[in-house]
């Protein structure tokens, strides 16, 4: 074997040269087989309409199947912990939300770490949240609300899909903003969250614009509040925390997508290329500015960042609110 220092360089180069050669042909290969994209929500929720959404426009421009597989739980660790294992391929997805930029400050023992175990991918979506309540609460505004929080502190409860979540995150920055005491209980998923509300079990939640409207409109549960900065497209007459009398008030939640880290450039890039797509069709847009939802769009190195922001702001309102993963 020529052992001479510049024949040892020329064939690493050469090596190398193959190595990223494979990279490129298997990144324009990608996908040759089904693609999980794993949900760690429960189904009927904005995470797995969306997360659906997403996968069906993906299987038809890649013509290869994508497939969501819900795993709830344990306030999305469980779902997300599998994602962390799984071989950084492109194969195995992670549908996320904001409930994990919130997971890093809310969970001080969990396996992963989410900007260290993972690598972002493309943000899809963001939809305000209203806060309703139950029927026959008997308040018709926040300021009746607060005047009942504030008679009988801890007795009115809030509902949530579980630890950490938007829903959870807006209920805990409502009583750190308003200076109220309500109990929190979490459930595994929006749906029996919803459902106890609906039923009158819980007396009022947080719950995305797009899956609680019809709710509203059918009379079933009574509106308060929304929580952008103006007032959602979808329920005009229902003002915003601003407006009703908790400034400085505003949450929404947020979905993208993400792969376990060391998964191929190419590939991430070529799945943020599709979100992207997807996500500023006008098509897309028209269909859910209906529904109270508006697309995002960033390369992989913004959306870091984005999360990284939202990591610092949800870890100060932890901290500020007291927040507990009461799982």
């Amino acid at each position: 074997m020529n052992s001479h220092p510049l024949a040892r360089v020329a064939a690493f180069t050469l090596l190398a040269a193959a190595a990223l050669g494979a990279t490129s042909a298997s990144a324009q290969e990608y996908p040759t087989k089904p693609v999980k994209i794993i949900v760690p929500f429960a189904p009927g929720g904005s995470a797995d309409v969306y997360g659906r959404a997403v996968a069906v426009h993906l299987q038809e421009v890649m013509k290869q199947t994508f497939i969501v597989e819900n795993r709830p739980g344990a306030g999305s660790l469980i779902g997300t912990e599998a994602v962390a294992k799984s071989a950084p391929d492109g194969y195995t997805l992670l549908l996320m939300s904001n409930t994990h930029t919130v997971n890093e400050s809310l969970f001080t023992s969990k396996s992963f770490d989410l900007m260290r175990d993972f690598v972002p991918i493309a943000p899809i979506n963001y939809s305000d949240l209203v806060l309703v309540t139950r029927p026959g609460l008997g308040a018709a505004t926040i300021a009746d609300l607060l005047k009942m929080a504030k008679a009988k502190p801890g007795a009115l409860s809030y509902a949530s899909s579980g630890p950490g979540t938007p829903y959870h995150m807006a209920g805990e920055l409502f009583k750190a903003s308003a200076g109220i005491s309500i109990l929190h209980i979490p459930y595994k998923g929006s749906s029996g969250a919803r459902t106890d509300v609906l039923g009158g079990q819980v007396d009022m939640m947080f719950d995305a614009v797009p899956t609680m409207a019809e709710f509203i409109r059918s009379g079933k549960v009574t509106a308060l509040a929304t929580t952008g900065k103006t007032r959602s497209e979808v329920l005009t007459n229902v003002p915003t925390m601003n407006e009703a009398g908790v400034p400085g008030y505003e949450a929404v939640i947020w979905l993208g997508l993400m792969a376990p880290k060391g998964t191929p450039p190419a590939i991430v890039a070529r799945l943020n290329e599709e979100v992207g797509k997807f996500a500023s069709d006008p098509q897309t847009v028209r269909a859910w500015a209906k529904q109270g939802t508006t697309p995002m769009k960033m390369a992989p190195d913004a959306f870091s960042k984005f999360m990284q922001d939202d990591i610092t702001k949800w870890a100060r309102v932890v901290k500020v609110s007291g927040a507990k993963a009461d799982r």
